[in-house]
């Protein structure tokens, strides 16, 4: 029987471990809810070892449903939701809770950096500008908020590399993560310049070592394959930041492929053979040395959809869960209906954040009393694959692009995939990897067993296109004006969005 990789996927919600065999075929998947704590405003935290637990739990699970023996598995490696904070003590006990790529309580600071030469110095050095839920953003805040917390730092790691040290007892991160904040954008390797531009030069001799995302980085100790169900031994690969898995499990981490991943972020990305910096992109480490992942993202796609589905669709929402259900499903012929009729009716999809800062918030614009639920469902989802045009945009500015390939919740679904294809007016393909995070950490893994040449080369031999959506030239004219009346409106919106945000500030004051 063919060997088996294990991939486990940890988003900003749920935790899955996937079984995949050698040929790419998913045998078995498993999935935990992994709850998360908001203490006060623009906090999003979890905690590691309650991640860890309910990990342990989706693997032993996925291994039981796929009928086969655990010796089966011939490697494991891990992905997980880049940027956001793990820190650990020098005990290599968590230090509070994980803290996640949600979170914005460091926006003030980077508003400040914004104003200063904080901004120029980290693009020119490092290959991006800072956000909110970058490390050296919340690692800020923490020194002048938390400083005992500050000062107890042993270890900063991302949330795929606390998963591979509950496995393995080992420490450390690979290349696409190590680049969230800290690499020089032409050595891709640390800097501690970088640190000195965050005001963090202290903290340089915590930052993890650094290796391949295929090599074997340690084995499943006793105590986690206990917990786990694994056989003890069991090689443990470096794995990824979760946005390069995605793009590597759909056979796009590839030059001249613009990889689209529509999730709880808009993340749209493209490898290139030199760095190239633009305040419009992260220009990050990609699996290999030499080779530079352009990431134009903002936390602003299928969330916008989900937040849509639990307020106004709650109804639906019990009924699926009842009957076993697909919500989706059962909203289609709404989304078909107001796909197939003109409407006023705009989105930005700003709920959780934009391209535009922090200060961004969601509006419907156009409403009008006949508009029903469908229409601003349409809205909604047309108003996603807007802010992601705005990304592949810049992406097309910077780099040469073949070939687009869509990934996340909504590209199982014809409507959108094609919605996307209309106002991107390109060619869009889908594979038939249902689980591309996950199976972007398999292929790490069955690279480092031998199994493929490279991460790359497994994807090349394994993923198969599903289908190719082509845009519809009168559909993508409509799209293409909505498209600029959408931006022109954001951009008038721009100045006023901190006037609004102040009104949460605002005591509502009456009389009886």
């Amino acid at each position: 029987m063919s060997s088996l990789l294990l991939g486990i996927d940890n988003g900003l919600t749920v935790t899955k471990a996937v079984i995949f065999d050698a040929g790419g075929t998913q045998l078995s998947v498993a999935r935990r809810r992994v709850p998360q704590s908001m203490p006060h405003p623009r906090w999003v935290e979890r905690d590691m070892l309650g991640l860890w637990q309910a990990t342990a739990e989706a693997i032993r699970e996925a291994i039981a449903l796929s009928g086969r023996p655990a010796l089966d598995i011939k490697a494991v490696a891990a992905t997980a939701h880049g940027d956001g904070l793990y820190l650990l003590d020098r005990n290599h006990r968590p230090l509070g809770p994980g803290i996640l790529s949600l979170d914005s309580r460091a926006g003030e600071i980077v508003d400040e950096w914004a104003k200063g030469s904080v901004f120029a110095e980290a693009l020119a050095l490092t290959g991006q500008v800072p956000h909110a839920s970058a490390p050296s953003a919340i690692l800020a805040w923490l020194k002048k908020h938390a400083p005992d917390r500050f000062s107890r730092i042993g270890h900063i790691v991302g949330c795929k590399d606390w998963l591979r040290f509950c496995l393995t007892g080992t420490v450390g991160t690979d290349l696409t993560e190590a680049s969230t904040s800290f690499t020089d954008v032409r050595t891709q390797a640390y800097a501690s310049e970088a640190m000195r531009i965050f005001g963090l030069e202290e903290l340089f001799t915590t930052l993890p070592g650094v290796a391949h995302s295929a090599d074997i980085v340690g084995y499943a100790t006793a105590e986690a394959a206990a917990l786990t169900g694994l056989a003890e031994g069991t090689p443990v690969a470096c794995g990824l930041h979760d946005v390069t898995a995605s793009a590597l499990g759909i056979g796009g981490h590839e030059e001249g492929v613009v990889s689209i991943v529509a999730g709880t972020y808009s993340i749209n990305e493209v490898v290139s053979a030199e760095p190239r910096t633009d305040q419009r992109w992260f220009c990050r480490n990609a699996i290999d040395r030499g080779r530079w992942n352009n990431m134009s993202i903002s936390p602003a796609s299928t969330a916008n959809y989900d937040w849509f589905l639990d307020t106004l669709c709650r109804a639906e929402q019990d009924e699926a869960k009842k009957t076993g259900g697909s919500i989706h499903e059962m909203l289609a012929a709404e989304i078909d209906t107001a796909l197939k009729k003109p409407s006023t009716l705009l989105f930005h999809p700003y709920l959780f954040g934009s391209p535009y800062g922090n200060a961004a918030s969601a509006s419907f614009v156009g409403l009008r009393g006949w508009h029903d639920r469908g229409d601003m469902l349409k809205a909604v989802l047309e108003g996603i694959a807007f802010n992601h045009r705005s990304h592949v945009e810049a992406l097309r500015d910077g780099f040469a692009v073949r070939e687009v390939r869509l990934t996340g919740g909504g590209s199982r679904n014809p409507a959108i995939a094609q919605m996307f294809a209309d106002v991107l007016n390109v060619p869009v393909t889908v594979t038939s990897t249902d689980e591309a995070a996950a199976y972007g950490a398999a292929l790490c893994a069955g690279a480092a067993v031998g199994l493929f040449a490279s991460p790359q080369e497994g994807a090349r031999a394994t993923c198969t296109v599903s289908r190719e959506y082509r845009p519809d030239p009168a559909r993508s004219a409509v799209f293409d004006e909505r498209y600029s009346i959408y931006g022109r409106i954001a951009e008038q919106l721009r100045p006023k969005w901190a006037e609004i945000e102040s009104l949460a500030g605002q005591e509502m004051g009456g009389t009886a």
